[in-house]
């Protein structure tokens, strides 16, 4: 199996961070101890201050960047007034969870075209949020007897529901079909836990590499995402157990509460 994630420049659902200044407690250690005074401080103990504010501060750094995304997610912690009820959460974590499981299965529809990590999010969503009449099985390819057989139920979505396909809140403020990677961490998701055993299906797991931020989404039975690269012969999509991940030989992508790299499990703003 391939590593989780191939860093592609043109991925729309990663975003490239240029300014990555540190956090307010890496300014406090700098300023207070990382400016020595010649004339007040001795050569000797000048240098070690400024080895030991060194230390401090590049021990800092690889949380920064996860602390900005997780402080802004967070921000965010009541439902929006369309929010769905618990009955209807849990209509929309089955639909969503098959609509994903599709693409694994069969392959990614031409339905969905803009097929990154965040696309892959966004497309299942706003799949979910439709009626699931007699058209859209067909559309999808859902017309089989062991597909019928097992459908979950629908939503029963009010008008106003209905419109929070492709209302995605984006970084500067506005809203649109179209939302980064970080977007719908931090404008459109609430931080759950750096525990996956808190993970509900339909959860999305984020991933902060420096340049480059990474979605997963949680299944239950496996975790799912896209590379954000598709080739002739590879369709981009990629699935994994759980416990496999746990063990990825490349630690960055570990789900585990030590691992700086994975900011946590959120949960998209409108369930309950």
């Amino acid at each position: 199996m391939r590593r989780p994630f191939v860093a592609d420049p043109g991925c729309a659902g990663h975003v490239n961070r240029v300014n990555r200044e540190p956090t307010c407690a890496t300014h406090c250690v700098r300023d207070a101890a990382c400016t020595p005074t010649p004339t007040t401080l001795a050569p000797r103990r000048a240098w070690l201050t400024y080895t030991a504010c060194l230390i401090a501060t590049a021990a800092l750094l690889p949380y920064a960047r996860n602390a900005r995304a997780l402080s802004a997610a967070m921000a965010t912690t009541l439902p929006p007034a369309d929010a769905l009820s618990t009955q209807q959460s849990a209509a929309f974590r089955a639909w969503f969870v098959r609509i994903v499981d599709q693409q694994m299965r069969r392959g990614p529809t031409p339905r969905w075209t803009q097929r990154d990590c965040a696309g892959l999010v966004r497309f299942a969503v706003n799949e979910t949020l439709r009626p699931h009449d007699g058209k859209w099985l067909r559309a999808n390819g859902m017309t089989g007897l062991a597909d019928t057989a097992s459908l979950p139920p629908e939503l029963q979505l009010s008008d106003a529901q209905r419109t929070l396909a492709n209302r995605w809140n984006r970084l500067d403020g506005s809203t649109g079909a179209y939302a980064s990677a970080i977007a719908l961490i931090q404008r459109n998701s609430r931080f759950v836990s750096k525990d996956v055993n808190q993970a509900l299906p339909g959860d999305l797991l984020f991933f902060d590499q420096g340049d480059d931020q990474h979605l997963m989404i949680w299944l239950d039975r496996y975790i799912a995402y896209h590379t954000g690269t598709v080739t002739p012969t590879d369709t981009g999509l990629r699935a994994v157990a759980v416990s496999d991940l746990m063990q990825w030989k490349d630690s960055r992508w570990q789900p585990l509460d030590g691992n700086p790299n994975f900011v946590g499990v959120f949960r998209l703003d409108f369930l309950t």
